[in-house]
């Protein structure tokens, strides 16, 4: 929760902000990470999902834990809309086969983990200029694991867009 002082917004203010939002960005990530995990037809790609999530989890742990540390809660509010959004983006899997959908959900999570390394250089950033070290240190270290997300489901892609492939036609071959 932000608190105003006479309308002005003190440099902690905005911090915790910033860190309610990642906060929020990590529990729905780990949701939708977790259902990826038990999607698809591909065990390779699915146990990286499910590694992702469990980093997903310590992730918005550590960023509640920081909040709190702060003076602040987690959003509820900005959680609800996180969760919404996410569903908003498997909607164009609709009709997909289930052999494509670990190729569409790496897509995703390369995007995600893009904008989330975007998100925490935007946090140090902050947290930076108002002084405050340890959450800069701490958005480094996420930013760092959202970049070991990005790199190992961006090696996962090809190999699934072409596994889907030849599975998509063999299964075209056998109707």
């Amino acid at each position: 929760m932000v608190y105003f002082i006479e309308g002005v917004m003190t440099s902690q203010d905005v911090i915790v902000t910033y860190i309610q939002d990642a906060e929020a960005a990590e529990r729905n990530f780990e949701d939708t990470l977790a259902a990826f995990a038990k999607t698809g037809e591909q065990d390779v790609v699915k146990n990286f999902f499910g590694r992702a999530s469990t980093r997903a989890k310590t992730q918005h742990q550590r960023l509640e834990t920081r909040l709190r540390e702060l003076g602040g809660t987690p959003s509820t509010a900005k959680s609800i809309l996180a969760h919404m959004l996410a569903f908003s983006t498997t909607a164009a899997q609709i009709g997909q086969n289930p052999d494509e959908k670990n190729t569409q959900h790496l897509i995703m999570c390369v995007g995600a983990a893009a904008a989330e390394m975007a998100m925490y250089e935007s946090l140090a950033t902050v947290a930076g200029t108002a002084g405050d070290g340890v959450t800069e240190r701490l958005a480094r270290e996420l930013q760092a694991e959202e970049k070991d997300d990005f790199d190992k489901a961006w090696a996962l892609l090809a190999p699934s867009a072409e596994d889907s492939f030849t599975a998509a036609l063999a299964k075209s071959a056998n109707a």
